[in-house]
């Protein structure tokens, strides 16, 4: 099954209606990069919220999801959603 890129917050909400699976999780990191450069943010920033502590992931999986993320950073269309910052993150 192949899911769109979520261009919004609330596209991307709506993913998480979805059964898992690995299609659902390349959709959701290549959503997560289209609304960031749509906001301005750089790779680089991108993958220190993903290294950041937290609850949810031991380091092993962020570091694993930071290149996950680095790799599909150059695969995602640049120019897919161009509007520019929107309010906080």
């Amino acid at each position: 099954m192949h899911y769109p890129i979520p261009r919004s917050l609330e596209e991307m909400t709506a993913l998480s209606q979805q059964p898992v699976n690995g299609d659902l999780v390349a959709a959701a990191i290549a959503g997560v990069i289209t609304i960031c450069r749509a906001q301005g943010y750089s790779l680089a920033e991108v993958q220190e919220w993903v290294l950041a502590e937290d609850d949810l992931l031991d380091q092993k999986t962020r570091q694993w999801l930071s290149e996950a993320v680095e790799m599909a950073w150059s695969s995602v269309e640049a120019g897919a959603v161009t509007t520019g910052r929107e309010g906080d993150r």
